[in-house]
């Protein structure tokens, strides 16, 4: 008995299991790039927290530049306008995650629709030749088995780099509003 290599396997998988191993490597692609990028600015953001001057390197570094520019406005103005760089920052920091999650949801419904389709060509083998010679059958299983597979060795990961990467922009977040709120509370008192 000769047992498939993993070439042999994920040719099984037809079509539908290229297209799954394609979303897998665009989705990683994308995973590693953005946790990349925020590795980046949190490194910023760290650097910036031990600083005295705002660099505009990083995040925290321009909103930091927003309250020196504007160290004269009244506290309210001041608060919207360091908001309004907050809203600016955050997609920036949040870029990209959709389309991981998208790719982490649709890996296993394109597994179980190679399923369905290994499962209609084997009883279209079935219908035409019968059940005598179970290797007609066994395309059909193969491709339905191996794209179930395939779909949740991409989903699996991809949920856990989710994760990581939403987590790391939310941190990188909360340092900006937290840094903000400080700001603002600093510049009210120094105001009363």
């Amino acid at each position: 008995v000769q047992t498939p290599g993993l070439a042999e396997r994920i040719r099984q998988g037809g079509l539908v299991g290229y297209v799954i191993i394609a979303m897998g490597l665009i989705g990683m692609a994308i995973a590693l790039w953005r946790m990349l990028a925020l590795y980046r600015a949190s490194k910023g953001i760290t650097a910036q927290l031990q600083s005295t001057s705002a660099s505009n390197e990083n995040p925290l570094g321009r909103i930091l530049g927003i309250y020196e520019a504007n160290r004269d406005i009244d506290t309210d103005t001041l608060e919207l306008k360091l908001d309004e760089a907050i809203l600016r920052e955050t997609p920036q920091l949040e870029r990209f995650q959709a389309i991981i999650k998208v790719f982490a949801a649709v890996a296993p419904l394109l597994g179980l629709l190679g399923t369905v389709v290994g499962m209609i060509i084997t009883f279209q083998a079935l219908t035409l030749f019968g059940t005598g010679d179970p290797k007609l059958m066994a395309g059909g299983i193969s491709q339905a088995l191996m794209t179930t597979v395939l779909g949740l060795v991409v989903a699996i990961p991809m949920v856990l780099i989710h994760t990581l990467v939403s987590g790391q922009s939310r941190k990188i977040v909360n340092i900006i509003n937290s840094q903000s709120a400080g700001i603002i509370a600093t510049h009210s008192e120094q105001n009363s």
